[in-house]
């Protein structure tokens, strides 16, 4: 006897003429759409990329370093990867400060006097519970974030000078190419009010302490000082500014 019950099945995506007409009474569901794999796309070549500025600009330092013999042909690619190269170099550099450093007795030498020698390097004597010590740590700390290229650390005085006098506390010494420049004994040093403008003004008065990583490696004491001036005026018209809104809104 025959199996009236048995359904026939057809390759998937294709269909009978009794499907359709089952369809359009609505007694099947509607014809799921048929299977299409996404076109095929060859993955990018980077050798096949249009090698212009933009290209320089997306490759890592190392990467720049192996391109050094790729690009004798083109003379400006060339002159702009050893730019770029720069750039990245001189980042590095200044990305090692921006901050106070603390060190010991036994880092003196190697963090202080063996220093690079395009690197100017401040250092404060100090000790907690001494209110000028704290104040002008305040200041240098300001500084050190304004000028990330110059290197601020900071050591507890009787660690860097056994049987240093508290009394000549707080002690700023002043270094470069390993040889001591300056130096400042007590908070007096700095005038009446010890503001971070006002310690810059002091530092930079003799030698360009103060290099910011934007005006070249050995910027002349002429343009730090006048970078440092040009701040402390600001600075002043800013709060003069601010002293007025002040006074006028409690009038």
């Amino acid at each position: 006897m025959a199996d009236y019950h048995f359904i026939y099945k057809d390759v998937e995506g294709a269909s009978t003429q009794w499907d359709d007409i089952q369809r359009k009474l609505g007694n099947l569901p509607p014809k799921p759409p048929p299977f299409k794999p996404d076109p095929f796309e060859p993955a990018p070549d980077s050798d096949s990329a249009p090698k212009d500025k933009s290209w320089i600009d997306e490759k890592t330092e190392e990467e720049l370093e192996d391109l050094e013999d790729d690009l004798d042909d083109d003379r400006f690619l060339e002159e702009y990867r050893k730019k770029r190269l720069a750039e990245m170099r001189e980042a590095v550099k200044i990305s090692k400060y921006g901050s106070v450093i603390p060190i010991s007795g036994s880092d003196f030498v190697r963090e202080v006097s063996q220093a690079p020698q395009d690197v100017w390097v401040v250092v404060i004597l100090y000790k907690e519970g001494f209110p000028e010590c704290g104040l002008l740590l305040r200041c240098l700390e300001e500084l050190a974030v304004k000028y990330p290229a110059t290197k601020f650390v900071k050591i507890i005085s009787t660690d860097c000078i056994p049987n240093y006098p508290d009394r000549n506390l707080p002690t700023l010494l002043v270094y470069n190419n390993g040889a001591v420049k300056a130096n400042y004994v007590g908070l007096h040093s700095f005038g009446r009010r010890c503001t971070p403008e006002g310690v810059a003004l002091v530092l930079c008065q003799s030698d360009p302490v103060l290099n910011d990583g934007q005006s070249g490696s050995d910027p002349s004491r002429k343009a730090v000082l006048e970078d440092v001036q040009r701040r402390f005026i600001e600075k002043v018209v800013t709060e003069h500014e601010n002293h007025d809104d002040d006074g006028s809104s409690s009038d």
